[in-house]
């Protein structure tokens, strides 16, 4: 084993984070009320442009919120992505739904193509309602994951989901900073787009609270009914009365601190990234067997994530890399295994999944954190260019 470790993604913690961090603890105000969550919702929501944002314990919980809030329930069914995390499709089942698993296109994300077919083929459109001619259930909604920072297609999603009536949910956990830069949605963030967007301030993040995560979008009701439910569903403060069912999601005053700290570094880091990025791709595509996927054109990604496609004219496999690549102290790791494939799914409906399944065999990500250094990049390159 290598003496030398490069971690896959880290944070980067060399702002005001101590400071404000600090700052809420001699005040006192370290739990789920404090003045550090009222500000840092409103800067998420000045830096992406929604109309409001709501903080939260993580991405998974937001996206539970999301479902709650457009009243998806057990009578209606989820058009999901099988290329993704598995937090993007278990709130699905939450709120007792059922998903409808799709396949990606190149850029990873939700085949929009695909999808379009999947509505006008297997589907009936009656009383402005989708509905699946194999279950007869409602499909009330889509979830589309902008997966590793690469905005999915939402020009072609949101013709589809105006056509059929669907609920839009941005699965936008990776990609805090994603925007469009040409076309309809320009200047539009990842998030703002549909019904609802939520974000991820996990440790991997690009920006990170710890935990935490933030529901935006440009519907003032939707913005209260999720205010609502992620403090309990109380319905006075003074007396403790609730009107419905809430849930204990709120965010720390304290990962509100943090996350205030990184959201003023966030440019830097995705300056960092790109330039990563670009170094990486420019070495690599001298590699033989070997190339760094694009980036939507349409769009300024956040870089998250690096995405590795590793070909047959390459000397070893997905799996023989990783293990090389471990041997000299990378980090590298697999995409996820396709959720349409998960024990707990394994009986839901699945459409067309072709390309994922090869992406899954073809693909991982390399160290991608923002404070990597131009020798680590150089490092990594050169381990990859002399496989042993």
């Amino acid at each position: 084993m290598s003496e030398k470790y490069i971690p896959l993604s880290v944070p980067n913690l060399k702002g005001r984070e101590l400071e404000y961090v600090t700052h809420a603890i001699e005040t006192e105000w370290v739990s789920t009320a404090g003045p550090y969550i009222n500000e840092f919702e409103n800067k998420v929501m000045e830096y992406t442009g929604a109309r409001g944002a709501v903080s939260c314990q993580n991405g998974t919980s937001g996206l539970h919120v999301a479902l709650k809030v457009l009243e998806v329930t057990s009578e209606d069914e989820v058009i999901v992505p099988t290329l993704t995390f598995i937090a993007a499709v278990n709130p699905v089942k939450y709120v007792g739904a059922e998903p409808i698993f799709m396949d990606c296109d190149d850029t990873l994300n939700i085949d929009a193509d695909k999808l379009r077919t999947f509505c006008e083929t297997e589907c009936d459109f009656i009383n402005d309602k989708l509905i699946n001619k194999l279950s007869k259930k409602h499909i009330k909604a889509l979830i589309v994951v902008h997966v590793f920072g690469n905005m999915a297609d939402m020009e072609k999603i949101m013709s589809i989901a105006d056509d059929y009536n669907l609920k839009v949910i941005e699965d936008a956990t990776e990609a805090m900073g994603t925007y469009y830069i040409a076309e309809r949605y320009k200047d539009k963030h990842a998030g703002t787009i549909g019904d609802i967007g939520v974000y991820s301030f996990n440790g991997n993040k690009i920006m990170t609270t710890g935990g935490g995560g933030m529901i935006v979008s440009n519907d003032k009701q939707i913005l209260k009914k999720a205010k609502h439910l992620t403090t309990q569903a109380k319905s006075d403060d003074i007396y403790y009365t609730h009107d419905e069912i809430g849930y204990n999601y709120r965010m720390t005053n304290l990962q509100a601190a943090l996350g205030l700290a990184q959201l003023e570094q966030l440019e830097g880091f995705i300056e960092s990234k790109k330039a990563n990025y670009e170094r990486y791709k420019k070495e690599i595509e001298n590699i033989q067997g070997l190339k760094i996927l694009n980036f939507n054109k349409h769009t300024r990604p956040n870089y998250w994530f690096y995405a590795l496609y590793i070909d047959e004219h390459y000397k070893l496999n997905r799996d023989q890399l990783i293990t090389y690549l471990s041997s000299k102290g990378i980090q590298s790791r697999p995409i996820w295994g396709l959720i349409s494939d998960q024990i707990p799914y394994r009986s839901n409906q699945i459409f067309e999944i072709e390309k994922a399944h090869r992406y899954l065999e073809h693909v991982i990500n390399i160290p991608c954190s923002s404070n990597l250094s131009n020798e680590d990049v150089n490092y990594v390159v050169e381990c990859l260019r002399h496989p042993k």
